[in-house]
């Protein structure tokens, strides 16, 4: 070996055990510190921003003014998205609402299924965001931040808690479109592993069709020449991360492990035909449909397969036009399969340590656009949780009498990070991957806090 040869190799070395190192103490500071009631994490991202005001926001006073000007003291110097500069009217609540569990909580009467669990349900009516855009917003929600290039928080999850599945990701993303046009589209990077080790970024599984494109083998091509191909080809990834001491050839071993085994895996997992006629007609689905009830049904035989983070995308929620007859094409699409998947966790005894979070982008105008449509806004939503030591049957927060802010209990999205970190088992402050010099975190840097008012 030459000089310049050695030299090279031991500086890559010092790399690693600096790698290792930071990563070590990553793991060390986000895991050990709390209680951990949740091992899972179920989240179902309605993608487009529903309205909070014909889902779970009650506001009499705005279907009193409804057709009125809005209050200009709510709107002067606000951001608005694409209703700057135009006159503002009041837009009412398109679909009536009725009491549902013990303490008679007020939601959509399109949602009575929901409304049946509601028991199980927290209900946080003040949540806020920082973004007002589509692609920003989702960024937001799932990195904490707008810009590009963070890692999600199922990245985070996995990267803290690893997985408890040998043989699937632990970090997975199933999808699904129903009735109507407003297909916003969902981009990979809002489950991309950022700037944490490559081998943490979602895996996305096509609920219709192959799940993963390429996963049988061409003509003539067995499981034993596979498995010989994947180990001559690992051989040698291993001999070159000997001398290059890369942490992405470490995930490209990995990953090349993980792919021959959900070979195997994968298909008989996501054949749900294989439920009882019972588990099909809770859910309300068909085998193989591609709906998002058959994604939730996935959802519970990912959870207890070991997948330690599952996300959920139902598309079409973007309501610009005609939110009366979209809202209630969605409700019909989610209303069973979320009362489906809180019931069948329960029975099974897995709610108890399943974290189930419901949550758009951002929430809806109470101003009217186009006359029957509503434009983003991000000073008020509605999120809810269930399972995992979270309260059942309890709303937090509330927003003022239009809809228009919150302003009880305000939440933020670095709070409902830092709440789910925590019955993970993680503490949020302390939660660090080092990255441009600094100890990046899932919560930023602004303050945030745990709502532990929700929690038992």
């Amino acid at each position: 070996m030459t000089r310049r040869a050695l030299l090279g190799r031991a500086v890559h070395g010092l790399g690693a055990l600096a790698l290792a190192s930071l990563e070590g103490k990553a793991h060390a500071q986000g895991v050990v510190t709390l209680p951990q009631k949740a091992k899972r994490v179920i989240w179902l991202s309605m993608a487009g921003g529903p309205s909070h005001l014909e889902t779970f926001d009650p506001k009499p006073k705005l279907a009193a003014m409804n057709g009125q000007p809005m209050p200009d003291s709510m709107t002067k110097g606000q951001q608005l998205a694409q209703l700057q500069g135009q006159r503002l009217t009041c837009f009412g609540p398109q679909h009536p609402f009725a009491r549902y569990g013990k303490n008679q909580i007020e939601i959509s009467a399109l949602l009575p299924h929901i409304g049946s669990v509601m028991d199980e349900i927290c209900l946080i009516r003040s949540m806020t965001t920082d973004a007002i855009n589509h692609d920003p917003a989702h960024m937001f929600m799932n990195t904490g931040s707008q810009i590009a290039g963070r890692p999600s928080m199922g990245s985070w999850v996995t990267y803290g808690l690893g997985n408890l599945a040998k043989d699937l990701p632990g970090f997975v993303v199933l999808t699904s479109l129903g009735q109507g046009g407003q297909n916003q589209p969902i981009a990979a990077r809002q489950w991309s592993s950022g700037f944490l080790p490559s081998k943490y970024q979602g895996v996305q599984l096509r609920s219709k069709g192959d799940p993963v494109l390429y996963m049988a083998n061409p003509p003539g091509v067995t499981r034993d020449r596979q498995g010989s191909d994947i180990r001559a080809i690992n051989a040698l990834n291993k001999e070159y991360n000997t001398v290059a001491d890369d942490p992405e050839i470490a995930t490209r071993i990995a990953q090349y492990e993980l792919a021959f085994q959900m070979q195997a895996s994968v298909p008989a997992l996501l054949d749900v035909s294989r439920e009882k006629k019972e588990t099909l007609e809770l859910y309300g689905c068909q085998p193989g449909d591609g709906s998002f009830a058959s994604n939730c049904l996935l959802a519970r035989r990912l959870a207890e397969k070991g997948v330690r983070f599952i996300q959920l995308y139902h598309k079409d929620w973007d309501h610009h036009g005609d939110i009366k007859e979209g809202i209630r094409l969605k409700s019909l699409e989610i209303d069973r399969a979320c009362m489906a998947l809180i019931t069948d966790l329960k029975q099974r005894g897995m709610l108890e340590d399943t974290l189930i979070v419901w949550a758009g982008e951002f929430g809806r105008t109470p101003m009217s656009q186009g006359g029957s449509g509503r434009d983003h806004h991000n000073k008020a939503m509605s999120v809810w949780l269930a399972g995992a030591g979270v309260r059942g049957g309890m709303v937090h927060g509330a927003t003022d009498d239009l809809g228009y802010a919150a302003i009880e209990n305000v939440t933020t999205v670095h709070d409902l990070h830092a709440t789910m970190l925590h019955q993970l088992g993680v503490a949020h402050e302390s939660f660090t991957y080092k990255f441009q010099g600094l100890d990046a975190k899932l919560t930023g840097v602004e303050p945030s806090q745990v709502i532990k008012s929700i929690l038992t």
